[in-house]
C-alpha cells in the first residue's frame, strides 16, 4: 500500500495511538527465555484445544513467516479463501494447516528457527511507519487499520501466546507491567467496536476500569456516528465495569467467557451496558 493514512477516513475514534514498536525485541527475549527453560515434557502439554505447547510455539513461528514474507518481503502467494469461507474460519484452517506442516520439526529446531526468524521480525516492527495503513483488524471494527494498530495487535498476540504457553507449563502470568499494558490498551480498542449494535443517546458514556499497575480507565461515548474512545470523560458514566488485570485480558482473548467476567467484576450503573461491554473479544474468535 502507497496510500497514506491522511488519505483515508479518520481514526481519532479508536483513541490516541499506541506505540508497541519498542516492546517487540524485549517480547522475543522472553519467549526465547520461556522456551528454552521448557523440560522435554513441557513440549507435549496442551496449551490450547487441539494445540500442545510445541503447536503453539510452531504457531507463532507461522505468524512470524507470515508478516515478513507479507510485509517486508512483499510475498502474495500463499493459501486463499475457499468458497463461502468466513475470516474466521479461513484463519483457522490454516493456522491447523501450519500446524500440522510443523508436526516433525523437533522443539529444538523449532526453538532455533523462532530465535533467528522472530529476531527479524522484532526489527521489522521497530522499523515501521504508524501513521501508514496495513492490515485490517476485524476485532476493531476497522480495515485498512492504521499501521500502529496493526503492530500492536500483533504484540499482543505474541504476548497473549507466551503466556498461554507459560501456564500450561505451570507458570503464572508474566508480572512485568510494562507490556501487559500496552496488550491492555491495545485489547480495550475493541470497546466501540464491542458496542456497535448499542443504541443510546449522544454522549451516553461506558467506561472500562482495569485496576492495578498495568490497568487504566476507557471510556466509549455514544456520538452520531459511532462509539468513540476520543471523547473526554465527563461526570458519571451511565455503566462502569472494573475489572482485574487477569479476568481483562483473559475476557479479551475467550480464556474468560463474558459471564464468569461479569461474575468477578465490580458494575456501576445500567446492566445491559456493563453486560454488552463485556462481550467484547480483541481476537479473531
Amino acid at each position: 500500500m502507497n496510500a497514506q493514512l491522511t488519505d483515508l477516513p479518520s481514526h481519532h475514534w479508536l483513541g490516541d495511538p499506541i506505540d508497541a514498536r519498542p516492546l517487540f525485541a524485549p517480547e522475543q527475549a522472553a519467549l526465547m527465555a520461556t522456551l528454552r527453560g521448557l523440560a522435554p515434557a513441557d513440549w507435549a502439554e496442551r496449551a490450547l484445544p487441539g494445540w500442545t505447547v510445541r503447536d503453539l510455539a510452531a504457531h507463532i513461528l507461522g505468524d512470524f513467516y507470515g508478516r515478513l514474507a507479507r510485509d517486508r518481503d512483499g510475498h502474495r502467494d500463499g493459501p486463499a479463501f475457499a468458497p463461502g469461507e468466513t475470516l474466521e474460519a479461513f484463519i483457522h484452517r490454516i493456522n491447523q494447516e501450519w500446524v500440522d506442516a510443523y508436526s516433525r520439526v523437533s522443539p529444538a529446531a523449532l526453538t532455533d528457527t523462532l530465535d533467528l526468524i522472530g529476531g527479524q521480525c522484532a526489527r521489522f516492527f521497530e522499523a515501521t511507519d504508524p501513521d501508514t495503513p496495513s492490515m485490517g483488524v476485524s476485532w476493531a471494527g476497522i480495515d485498512p487499520s492504521p499501521m500502529w494498530l496493526d503492530t500492536a495487535r500483533d504484540f499482543t498476540e505474541f504476548w497473549t501466546h507466551r503466556q498461554q504457553i507459560r501456564h500450561a507449563t505451570g507458570q503464572d502470568t508474566d508480572p512485568d507491567p510494562r507490556p501487559l499494558a500496552v496488550v491492555l490498551d491495545t485489547f480495550l480498542r475493541a470497546l466501540p467496536h464491542t458496542l456497535r449494535e448499542v443504541t443510546a443517546p449522544v454522549g451516553t458514556q461506558v467506561q472500562v476500569r482495569i485496576d492495578g499497575r498495568a490497568g487504566g480507565t476507557w471510556t466509549a461515548t455514544a456520538t452520531a456516528e459511532r462509539w468513540s474512545l476520543a471523547e473526554p470523560a465527563t461526570g458519571d458514566p451511565a455503566a462502569l465495569v472494573a475489572l482485574d488485570t487477569e479476568t481483562a485480558w483473559r475476557l479479551c482473548t475467550r480464556g474468560v467467557q463474558p459471564d464468569a467476567a461479569l461474575a468477578r467484576a465490580r458494575i456501576d450503573g445500567d446492566r445491559d451496558l456493563a453486560e454488552a461491554a463485556c462481550r467484547i473479544v480483541s481476537i479473531i474468535y
